[in-house]
């Protein structure tokens, strides 16, 4: 094993071979609605891990107050993730690849995909608000797939509801059996550490400069009597009673079933003040799931099969706008990647060099001599690789389940400066490669339609055209509603429909044939008058 240490702080692989097998990669994805603290989280576990120095852009302020999973301008100006990022880092003999991704509904196509590419996910839960509307959406996505779930109830040290309360409201709403792996001594003025149910041990918050992890003290139970000597009497009298009654009520860790994704070990912490991240980061290494079968045709892909194979679950523009450089992100999923290789793209079957391979650490990267299954990698291109692509080594597979879906908006475009439309539509192109927009060309007119789930992209589309192609973009009405990708058994039916509607006809970014109607009463007519042409939704991309 031949590792060294990049200036990240995180281990890489050099010379050919790979530094870890398989079986320990962990990766994850964390999943939350909006402020439940999923950065913060990110953050806390990067520097647990002695993956940054300091909690640093957690604690700092002004300037040095920014995530660094939130590298992008606008991320950093408004305090949000509107995109994913990828960190890979290394605690013990387990090597972490961490997705974090978007926790605002109106980009929730891209944490979709994301999700497809992961084996396991931490949801984020504010103590306080318990489980709000984006995070039941996303648990349904992990549902689908049968991603397990490690749930980290987040803001302990703050008012909220009660651990009872909350462990209650998952196993009613999410339909899942709960196994606490913590118990906090109280909630908000009350808190005064967490007892590892694991280690038998209490972690106990130092108060003298705010609430932060003081020292570990063993205890063999929650009603040992070396807790009363470390917190107050009634803390601890409270621990014993509410921690005993938490063991006799709810379900005791089962790997299988966590991996099954039918029980969902939790956590109680604070990602600010670094409280239960050592016991999550436990979690995900002893008991977390190493590199899952993928699905594909004609059969799923294991991860010890010997050839190479992996999918592009996202494209991301300008990572480093001084190159306009465009990257692919890869999850490998069997076999062994190596610096040079060929691969073919299964999308028209041409080969693939794979030059420079790299690493992320958000924003930051580093070359990949090496990669295997579980491992997420970025491949440069310009243009050759779209989301959904299969890559391999040799063999016809194809990998499913990466979905485009339908926008709920539509908006014609219009530039400010007349001057700008190769920027501008170089910019366009770009960021629906990347999924942050839909982009329909009309077959009769000259002006693009973009189409989005929120008027969040809209505003995100705005700020990067301008700021990363110096194109000034206004948008307009659009006299279409709805848009469904449109297609039929029969060729000759799809050019009948062609020809007949072919003002409301127009092609997305990858010239599949989209109708474009004006309201959902026309959409319901179509449908009736057509009955041979399927009207879709979503759109498998592969």
């Amino acid at each position: 094993m031949n590792l060294e240490t990049n200036s990240l702080g995180d281990a890489v692989r050099s010379g050919g071979d790979t530094a870890f097998s398989a079986l320990e990669r962990r990766t994850f994805a964390i999943i939350s609605h909006p402020d439940a603290g999923k950065t913060t989280l990110t953050e806390s576990l990067l520097h647990a891990a002695g993956a940054v120095h300091e909690a640093g852009e957690v604690k700092a302020r002004g300037d040095r107050r920014r995530a660094r999973s939130d590298w992008m301008k606008i991320e950093q100006q408004r305090g949000i993730s509107v995109t994913s990022s990828v960190m890979t880092f290394q605690r013990g003999d387990i090597l972490f690849n961490l997705l974090d991704t978007p926790g605002h509904q109106d980009f929730s196509e891209d944490t979709y995909r994301t999700l497809t590419a992961v084996d396991c996910a931490i949801m984020v839960i504010d103590a306080a608000k318990g489980i709000e509307p984006q995070t039941r959406k996303l648990f349904e996505v992990c549902r689908i797939r049968n991603v397990p779930i490690v749930t980290f109830v987040n803001k302990v040290d703050r008012e909220g509801k009660s651990p009872f309360e909350l462990l209650d409201e998952i196993a009613e709403v999410l339909q899942l059996d709960v196994s606490p792996q913590n118990w906090p001594t109280g909630i908000g003025g009350l808190f005064h550490g967490l007892y590892d149910l694991r280690r038998k041990a209490l972690l106990v918050a130092d108060r003298s400069d705010g609430v932060v992890p003081g020292r570990w003290v063993d205890a063999a139970g929650v009603d040992d009597p070396a807790i009363a000597g470390v917190i107050p009497a009634d803390a601890a009298a409270s621990l014993a009673e509410e921690g005993g009654l938490a063991l006799a009520s709810y379900s005791e860790f089962d790997r299988a079933a966590f991996r099954a994704g039918d029980l969902t070990p939790v956590i109680f912490g604070s990602a600010l003040r670094g409280f239960g991240i050592e016991q999550l980061l436990d979690i995900l290494a002893d008991d977390g799931p190493p590199p899952q079968p993928q699905p594909a045709r004609p059969a799923p892909i294991s991860p010890d099969e010997p050839r190479l194979t992996g999918f592009v679950f996202k494209v991301q523009a300008n990572m480093d706008p001084n190159h306009r450089d465009r990257v692919a992100f890869v999850r490998i999923c069997s076999g062994k990647l190596t610096r040079g290789m060929k691969v073919l793209n299964s999308r028209g079957g041409k080969a693939l060099a794979l030059h420079n391979p790299i690493t992320f650490f958000a924003r930051d990267r580093e070359l990949a001599h090496g990669a295997v299954a579980g491992d997420i990698v970025g491949i440069p291109n310009h243009g050759t690789l779209r989301v959904g692509d299969t890559l391999t080594e040799k063999g016809e597979t194809v990998f499913t389940g990466l979905p485009d879906f339908a926008p709920e908006i539509l908006r014609r475009v219009r530039l400010s400066d007349p001057l700008k439309v190769k920027q501008m539509r170089r910019g366009l192109a770009d960021l629906a490669e990347e999924g942050v927009i839909r982009l329909f060309k009309p077959a009769l007119g000259s002006a693009w339609i973009v189409g989005v789930i929120g008027e969040l992209q809209l505003d995100v589309l705005q700020t990067r055209l301008e700021q990363e192609y110096g194109a000034k973009l206004e948008f307009e009405p659009s006299p279409y509603e709805v848009a469904r990708w449109v297609r039929a058994d029969d060729p000759a039916e799809l050019k009948k429909l062609t020809e007949a509607l072919r003002s409301n006809m127009a092609e997305d970014q990858d010239g599949v044939p989209v109708l474009l109607m004006r309201n959902a009463w026309e959409h319901g007519r179509f449908e009736q008058e057509w009955p041979a042409i399927t009207f879709s939704a979503v759109r498998e991309r592969s």
